[in-house]
């Protein structure tokens, strides 16, 4: 089951967060010391607080009363119809069960129920197998950048209604 996460469920929140990005981090040899500002490292439970406090549309993908996967959306800053995807991520052990499917298909059916027309993403470039499955979902790559403090490439993709 999908339903919003509530303040109260932050620190949950944050370990599925943290754990379901730990594993790209060690595939890409990320470290506190290399990456800090990735995900699996800077993720706390003010970081959401300040997300919902903007805005943000928190969801949690419950397996009984686990949390077993989260995402979040935020409204454009360029543009009223346009929504970003983020932290996307399921529990490890919770994997391979359709879970994050689950979850994309809800990010296109509540952007759609709330007016807007596209949905964007960032992610590393070089994860190939994360890439082909935002595709396998609707995506479309868009392009790269690189920015300062990540040993790594940003890929953008997007989804439109």
């Amino acid at each position: 089951m999908i339903k919003q996460i509530q303040v109260f469920e932050f620190p949950a929140a944050v370990e599925v967060i943290r754990a379901s990005f730990i594993t790209v981090a060690k595939e890409f040899d990320l470290t506190e010391e290399n990456c800090p500002r990735h995900t699996a490292f800077s993720t706390t439970a003010e970081e959401l607080q300040k997300h919902l406090n903007w805005g943000w549309l928190m969801y949690g993908f419950y397996e009984g009363e686990r949390l077993a996967g989260y995402v979040s959306l935020s409204k454009s800053r360029e543009t009223e119809s346009e929504y970003e995807l983020h932290n996307i991520g399921v529990l490890p052990e919770f994997r391979h069960k359709g879970y994050g499917k689950e979850l994309i298909e809800f990010c296109k059916n509540k952007v759609k129920e709330i007016g807007g027309n596209k949905i964007t993403l960032g992610m590393i470039e070089e994860n190939i197998r994360l890439k082909n499955w935002y595709m396998q979902n609707g995506f479309v790559h868009t392009g790269t950048k690189k920015f300062d403090g990540f040993p790594f490439t940003a890929g953008f993709m997007e989804w439109k209604v």
